[in-house]
């Protein structure tokens, strides 16, 4: 019964953003060929006397390498929101590419969730290939390595709870061990995408991102993107700046930084 469920609040907090065309975000281009941005975000998830962080983003190190846009370290967009990063005990790793789990060593308490098939895909034969191997940073994948050896990695194989009202949800096709994240929040069931739909037309069209390692397990796992959440308008994606534009701020010095995904959307 989800009457007796613990609701959360849930936040998107934006740290990085880039330039794109619409030809970079989907296999095969578009016709309609024009600017697309692509915002980065990570993600917090309160409440019941529990604290979760989705993904810990990337440094400037990696924006300098990469052509990023650092707008704040995720640690500084933790602490608008009144949270020290060094504290957090919870950290959800949707995946292992270098925006995902590029500032994890700032996590100094966390333990780290993350699939089965995540890691044995990122230590494995594929990563000899460019078209598979160019999303990852070596020396976060051998980091996350060193954190099993140190028992701060929980692994998961497909669906798990993690406690009443949150669970995650290996879905695959980006990457094989890409996981969703399922919330119980005051609006019902909310499902953070992550890299499962980089944008809201990923999922709403049935089209793919360019990187890609199983186009049938990313179109399949739309439905279960679907199944998991209340509504199409339930599922947040992983880089589209209409987030910020659809949520409201999680107050209004936070406006296009920090959005509220347990509030209705305004747009």
């Amino acid at each position: 019964m989800t009457d007796t469920l613990p609701t959360y609040e849930v936040y998107a907090i934006r740290y990085a953003t880039r330039d794109g065309m619409r030809r970079n975000h989907f296999i095969g281009g578009d016709p309609h060929d024009g600017p697309m941005p692509m915002d980065y975000y990570l993600w917090l998830v309160r409440g019941a006397g529990r604290e979760f962080v989705v993904d810990t983003g990337f440094g400037a190190q990696v924006a300098q390498k990469r052509g990023r846009t650092l707008l704040r370290t995720p640690a500084e967009g933790l602490a608008l929101m009144g949270v020290d990063a060094a504290q957090v005990r919870e950290v959800i790793v949707t995946h292992l590419h270098y925006d995902h789990v590029g500032t994890f060593e700032d996590f100094a308490a966390a333990r780290f969730h993350l699939q089965d098939d995540e890691m044995a895909y990122a230590t494995g034969r594929h990563m000899r290939h460019r078209q598979f191997n160019h999303g990852y940073e070596v020396d976060e994948v051998v980091g996350m390595v060193r954190m099993v050896y140190k028992d701060r990695v929980v692994f998961h194989r497909g669906e798990a709870g993690l406690a009443p009202g949150l669970s995650v949800h290996r879905i695959g096709g980006h990457t094989h061990g890409l996981q969703c994240v399922r919330v119980h929040t005051r609006r019902g069931w909310v499902v953070l995408a992550s890299d499962t739909s980089h944008f809201y037309e990923h999922f709403e069209q049935r089209r793919v991102f360019t990187t890609m390692f199983h186009v049938g397990e990313a179109v399949e796992g739309y439905a279960t993107l679907q199944r998991l959440a209340d509504s199409p308008g339930h599922i947040v994606p992983g880089h589209d700046p209409l987030v910020m534009r659809r949520y409201p701020p999680a107050a209004p010095e936070l406006e296009g930084i920090v959005a509220r995904l347990d509030a209705e959307p305004t747009a």
